[in-house]
């Protein structure tokens, strides 16, 4: 247990996932279902099966160990976590890395917070005791941070010309990229349930000699596996509709050789945010187990943030909007603090 080593891998986490979607702005030529699904195979198939491998004695010998039941329950969550995951992708391609990883992030917080108390049967201590009534308070000042960053999306809308929009996002629409944030946020909440789900790999791989900081690995090849196959069959209808097969062997070798490399970094990047997070939970222990999923948040909403200023996606906005969308973060960042703090007192 190293609560300070904790945080340190959840920061590298968080920097992981607010930066996978980079190596895609500089893919050219392929439609986007054509790169989420290049990069969904290296991340969510590649990835956790190398990852896994590389971290246990024995990885084959853990899943003959680990119930059938424990595996399917992981896949199943894990592919409705992938719907999540796809309108997730929708989010960042319609509103850009700063408003639409606050606006998922924030639904995703929200809703992971709500959801598995609510499907527990434990929804009126959220009412009746005070740890839930200083998480319902958490999400209630997470809703107004996504309300204030939506608001900023507006004005942003309003200010810039369609050019300019074009300029910083290829395909901005405020509308889409909020109705994909709201269902990615309720979706993305599933991959709790897949880890837990997963509890009896975790141990298997325990038992099998794995260092506690790795347990969870073995536990992602299912619940990404599930992820993958929701993304996957959606990718394949886009594709037959927009009849973009050929992206795969077209163009010249260089230039094909160039997309496939940052797509496969960019999956790459993306696994590494639950590698480490993995890692954070075993040493954070117990005691200050509650607040990971909070923590996690809030170094995604730091980073990807950090990256949407620096690609100027809200170049040629007024000064209100620039700070409405500092101020919305602000709240989006103190609403996981009091979260946090709920799930503490609960703990205690």
């Amino acid at each position: 247990m190293n609560p300070f080593l904790g945080v340190v891998l959840f920061s590298v986490g968080g920097l992981a996932a607010g930066s996978f979607y980079i190596p895609f702005k500089r893919v050219k030529g392929w439609a986007w279902e054509t790169y989420w699904l290049t990069q969904g195979f290296a991340a969510w198939i590649v990835m956790p099966v190398l990852m896994a491998w590389l971290t246990t004695p024995d990885l084959r010998a853990i899943v003959s160990a680990s119930p059938v039941k424990s595996m399917w329950w992981a896949y199943i969550f894990g592919a409705m976590w992938g719907i999540g995951g796809l309108t997730f992708g929708l989010s960042m391609r319609y509103l850009g890395l700063s408003l639409g990883y606050a606006m998922a992030l924030g639904f995703c917080a929200a809703f992971g917070t709500m959801i598995p108390p609510i499907v527990a049967g434990d929804a009126v201590g959220m009412f009746t005791t005070a740890s839930g009534l200083a998480v319902f308070a958490g999400v209630v000042v997470c809703l107004l941070g996504i309300a204030v960053c939506g608001y900023a999306g507006i004005l942003k809308e309003r200010e810039l010309t369609e050019e300019q929009k074009k300029q910083a996002i290829k395909e901005f629409a405020l509308t889409k990229g909020f109705m994909a944030a709201v269902f990615a946020g309720v979706m993305s909440s599933c991959m709790a349930f897949a880890i837990q789900a997963g509890k009896p790999i975790a141990q298997a791989a325990l038992e099998a000699g794995t260092n506690p900081i790795y347990q969870n690995n073995p536990v992602f090849i299912f619940a990404m596996g599930g992820g993958f196959t929701t993304n996957c069959i959606w990718c394949l209808i886009l594709t037959l509709k927009n009849k973009s097969a050929s992206d795969y062997v077209k163009d010249p070798s260089r230039r094909l050789l160039t997309n496939y490399i940052l797509a496969f970094a960019g999956g790459a990047t993306w696994y590494m945010q639950f590698f480490f997070y993995g890692m954070g939970m075993s040493k954070l222990g117990r005691e200050y187990d509650f607040a990971s999923w909070t923590i996690h948040m809030a170094f995604i909403i730091v980073f990807s943030n950090m990256w949407g200023l620096l690609f100027r996606e809200w170049k040629g906005s007024s000064k209100r909007t620039y700070g409405l969308i500092f101020f919305g973060l602000f709240v989006l960042l103190v609403s996981t603090i009091v979260i946090g703090y709920g799930n503490y007192i609960a703990s205690r």
